[in-house]
C-alpha cells in the first residue's frame, strides 16, 4: 500500500483525516519532514497525527528544539525555526535523535538545515493554497 503524492485539503478536519491515514504508514526508525511557510499547518498537521499515537499533549517546540513524547510510539518532535546554525542541533547530539530506531522523528522547518537530516526519509511539504485549502505533498526519499 502505498499513501497518494498529493493531497488537497479544504479544512482543518480534512487536515486531520490526512494526519489520520498517514499515521497508518508512520513507523519506528522513520524521519518525518514538515515544509511550509509559516502559518500553513506544519503543528496543526504534527499535532492531529500525535493524537492517533495517544498524544494529546503535544506542543510546538519552537524554545526547546525538541519534545519527547511516549505514546503508541516514542516521538521526538523538532523545530528548527529558531536555529541560526548547524552546531546548534549538533550540539543537542540531532545524530543519536535520527538513529533511535525505537522512535519517530518528526522535524518542522528541517528544511533550514538539509545537510543534517538523514538520506533515507519522508518529506511533508504543505503549500498555502488559499485561507482554507492547503496542498499536502508527499515524497520518500
Amino acid at each position: 500500500m502505498q499513501f497518494p503524492s498529493q493531497i488537497l485539503s479544504r479544512s482543518e478536519s480534512e487536515t486531520e483525516k490526512i494526519a489520520k491515514e498517514f499515521s497508518l504508514f508512520v513507523n519506528e526508525g522513520m524521519v518525518i519532514v514538515l515544509i511550509g511557510e509559516l502559518g500553513t499547518g506544519k503543528t496543526f498537521f504534527t499535532k492531529k497525527l500525535l493524537h492517533y499515537f495517544n498524544i494529546n499533549t503535544a506542543n510546538s517546540p519552537t524554545f526547546a528544539i525538541v519534545n519527547e513524547y511516549n505514546g503508541l510510539k516514542k516521538i521526538y518532535h523538532f523545530d528548527f525555526y529558531r536555529i541560526n546554525k548547524p552546531e546548534e542541533l549538533i550540539d543537542i547530539g540531532i545524530e543519536d535523535y535520527f538513529s533511535d530506531s525505537d522512535a519517530v522523528c518528526i522535524i518542522e522547518w528541517g528544511n533550514l538545515f538539509p545537510e543534517l537530516l538523514p538520506k533515507v526519509r519522508v518529506e511533508i511539504e504543505i503549500k498555502f493554497i488559499s485561507e482554507n485549502e492547503r496542498l499536502f505533498e508527499f515524497r520518500k526519499l
